[in-house]
């Protein structure tokens, strides 16, 4: 599956590229052991390392990078993006995120009265394949992240000419740092779009005693569904 990344030439060398997620996969993950001690089972415990759907998720489509450093503290946010050349266009995004106002998402669970809506600007235009379409949303299982963006579903076939930037609402008011340039700030997963069929079966004798037996393969050690079911990510 293709899918183009564009921006202005006098951006080119300035900007982090979006990159496959597997590539981008945080620093939590990759230092966490394999088990765990559980004192519930007087043994050890498989941790989510060790679980493929787990993984798989984090490592699907791309991830598209903060243009530059951010920092907050105290409720205010900070950049020095100084290094932008003079000669852009007018409606070339010049700062790494804007501002949301609250009554945006009043009437969902989003909404508190002290909310910082946010979003953060992209200067990447992306362009997918006829007939595919991207899902933005949170990087997927990264609670570490002091924000979270919104999800939404994008027709990039056809939306072609223009910047697609992603909203959020910052979630840690007490975070004091800064997020690093090429922090991931969305996940883009490319979904084709197709009718949607359903069909409703009950299981026979033959579909039960595969149930049965595939349910003894997965809890063994050596975790079947990796090794039998799971399918090579390329």
């Amino acid at each position: 599956m293709h899918v183009t990344f564009r921006c202005l030439p006098q951006l080119d060398s300035l900007l982090p590229r979006p990159r496959p997620a597997r590539r981008g996969l945080p620093a939590w993950l990759k230092d966490m052991a394999m088990s765990a001690p559980a004192e519930e089972f007087d043994g050890t415990v498989k941790t989510v390392k060790r679980c493929s759907p787990f993984v798989d998720a984090m490592s699907a489509g791309f991830l598209m990078p903060l243009p530059c450093d951010v920092s907050f503290a105290n409720g205010r946010f900070e950049w020095d993006w100084t290094d932008l050349p003079a000669d852009l266009p007018r409606h070339t995004p010049r700062s790494p995120l804007s501002f949301h106002i609250n009554a945006q998402v009043a009437g969902t669970p989003l909404y508190r009265p002290d909310l910082v809506a946010i979003k953060f600007n992209n200067p990447w235009i992306i362009e997918t394949e006829p007939g595919v379409s991207i899902f933005v949303t949170h990087p997927v299982n990264r609670v570490d992240l002091p924000f979270r963006a919104l999800s939404g579903l994008v027709d990039t076939d056809r939306y072609t000419d223009n910047y697609i930037h992603f909203p959020a609402v910052w979630v840690d008011p007490e975070f004091t740092g800064t997020l690093p340039k090429g922090t991931p700030v969305a996940q883009c997963v490319p979904v084709r779009r197709e009718p949607l069929e359903t069909a409703f079966e009950t299981l026979d004798a033959a579909a039960q005693a595969r149930l049965a037996e595939t349910q003894k393969e997965v809890v063994t050690p050596e975790g079947a569904y990796k090794r039998q079911y799971r399918a090579k990510k390329v």
